[in-house]
């Protein structure tokens, strides 16, 4: 449902069973499915092919339809994109349910190409200021560019949308980057005929989130834990930003803490679990940054509070700090 394997699992120990995984490989088969079984779409939303499925079985679709209002916001803002003769840029990873589901709406109704991060981007612009010949494009946007895109016709008018838990302000590097691009080529007075003057599509709890670690970013900390799932988009770049200044530490739950001397935590950009021992700083007053992913709960961040304070026999219980700001 969400990117929260704690989540997901206490769903799973309530008898819901789940499609497909988050690279969209199959778990139950669609002929297995039949219009009495309730089936809820995520948050994410899904792919125009997966509803058609659902609809020519005849399962109730919108009844248990919980995408995001922000995610179906950016899709209205793709059709109108398209509506008005745009290409839509896509902002995201390519094989995130979001971005899979955002892009078939996209392409359904423009020329639409996704985009991974700044250097794609570029690598885009090439194509756009003529550097690089078209034949290429196949080769360097396989699997990522709608059906009949020509990068000569295609790229002459543009719009950036982006997946919503993407960073924020590499959205808007990005789009930046189209605008400048398009007034070397176009002119400055020609703008708006050529970018499309979109704003930021990021969902209100992503965005709160990237500014709220901003903030913390100012504190002066021995280290940080990031709470969320490690298939988390958002999560991963709350990880990226306090990684900026403190020692990190990404885990999914108070159960990776092992000990005060020993950690278990995911290494995103590789993709794999590392041990770390006194990741504690050995002294009387640490200061430890706390954060977590959009959709992990409240209670998997306070089972990890009440776990790393356990360590610190000394410390004032939770409550009577919390008294004391009242």
């Amino acid at each position: 449902m969400i990117h929260n394997q704690e989540v997901n699992n206490d769903l799973q120990s309530r008898g819901i069973q789940f499609i497909m995984d988050t690279d969209g490989r199959q778990f139950i088969p669609w002929d297995s499915i039949t219009k009495d079984d309730v089936v809820i779409i995520p948050a994410f939303g899904t792919t125009l092919e997966s509803e058609k499925l659902l609809l020519d079985k005849g399962v109730e679709v919108q009844k248990y339809n919980t995408t995001c209002p922000f995610v179906e916001k950016v899709w209205n803002r793709a059709d109108k994109l398209g509506r008005d003769d745009y290409t839509v840029i896509i902002h995201g990873k390519p094989k995130h349910e979001e971005t899979r589901a955002t892009f078939s709406h996209s392409a359904n109704s423009a020329a639409s190409v996704i985009v991974r991060n700044m250097d794609e981007a570029i690598l885009l612009g090439e194509y756009i200021a003529g550097t690089k010949p078209g034949n290429k494009f196949n080769e360097d946007f396989a699997s990522r560019y709608s059906d009949g895109f020509d990068p000569e016709q295609h790229l002459m008018r543009v719009g950036v949308v982006n997946q919503t838990t993407m960073l924020a302000s590499e959205t808007q590097a990005i789009a930046e980057y189209f605008r400048n691009l398009m007034m070397e080529k176009y002119g400055e007075e020609n703008i708006k005929k050529h970018f499309a003057d979109t704003r930021d599509t990021l969902c209100y709890a992503t965005n709160d989130n990237q500014n709220a670690t901003f903030e913390l970013l100012n504190t002066d900390a021995d280290l940080a834990l990031v709470v969320g799932g490690y298939n988390s988009s958002n999560t991963s770049h709350i990880v990226e930003l306090c990684e900026r200044k403190f020692p990190t530490y990404f885990i999914n739950s108070e159960n990776e803490i092992k000990s005060a001397e020993e950690i278990h935590h995911f290494i995103y950009n590789e993709r794999r679990k590392e041990i770390t021992h006194n990741f504690i700083p050995a002294k009387e007053q640490v200061k430890i940054v706390l954060t977590s992913g959009a959709s992990c709960p409240d209670t998997l961040v306070d089972r990890v509070l009440l776990k790393m304070t356990s360590y610190f026999p000394n410390s004032r219980s939770v409550e009577e700090v919390m008294s004391g700001l009242l």
